[in-house]
């Protein structure tokens, strides 16, 4: 399978931004450019949530309704890294944040914690 480091959260203002990074290591016959990817969330005392998925070749991309026009999902199937660019943030967007190959966050990682809070 993949397995996946996330970096790049932080506390920041609202209002402000931050890029995510989701850097991927290949097991044997598993390869990054293959796979639909995705970040989801889980913020505190709740479920995971889907943020953003982007198609293998980066072409195609879809938002839940709550960050859309705010963040911006990209893939490097070179680097083997996905990112995430989150402009805007509120409050709400607190949460720690995995990339996964399913909108359930399967083989998720670690993830990389999100405060947003003046």
């Amino acid at each position: 399978q993949l397995q996946f480091v996330e970096s790049g959260g932080g506390l920041v203002q609202p209002g402000t931004s931050l890029r995510l990074s989701c850097e991927a290591s290949e097991a044997s016959g598993f390869y990054f450019s293959n796979y639909f990817l995705n970040w989801v969330r889980q913020a505190p005392g709740k479920g995971l949530e889907w943020v953003s998925e982007i198609n293998p070749s980066g072409a195609i991309t879809n938002y839940a309704d709550f960050v859309k026009g705010r963040f911006t999902i990209s893939r490097d199937n070179g680097k083997k890294t996905l990112y995430l660019q989150m402009n805007i943030l509120k409050p709400e967007d607190t949460a720690v944040y995995y990339c996964a190959i399913s909108h359930t966050g399967l083989w998720r990682g670690r993830g990389t914690q999100v405060i947003v809070s003046s």
